[in-house]
């Protein structure tokens, strides 16, 4: 029961992830309202690239070396929307996004991480 939940999550995640760094890339200006910071340049490629190249190492370490490298994965890249928070929230941008999407991100990440752990 535990492993399906696990590794859906985790899929879900680096595909979420993806998708955000495709719309970074393909619709930079509605992103960065979305991110919570709204702006122009090359930050949105970069930001972009970012979140692509997360899911695509997620979903690579998932299918090619399992749960417990993922997991450390997770673990690790949990820092990024952690750090997300901070940035929204030092530029201005709303408490709601900052913590509803960012911090939040961050903590089901982080969860994730716990359940591939676990397996």
């Amino acid at each position: 029961m535990l492993t399906p939940l696990a590794y859906g999550l985790a899929i879900v995640l680096n595909l979420f992830i993806l998708f955000i760094g495709a719309r970074f890339l393909l619709q930079p200006l509605p992103s960065a309202v979305g991110y919570g910071v709204p702006g122009t340049g090359a930050y949105l490629t970069v930001k972009g690239v970012r979140d692509a190249t997360y899911g695509l190492v997620g979903l690579a370490l998932l299918a090619f070396a399992g749960p417990t490298a993922e997991a450390w994965f997770m673990l690790v890249v949990a820092l990024a929307p952690f750090g997300d928070t901070v940035i929204v929230l030092r530029n201005g941008g709303s408490k709601a996004t900052a913590f509803g999407v960012h911090f939040a991100t961050a903590i089901v990440v982080l969860i994730s991480a716990a359940l591939l752990f676990a397996v």
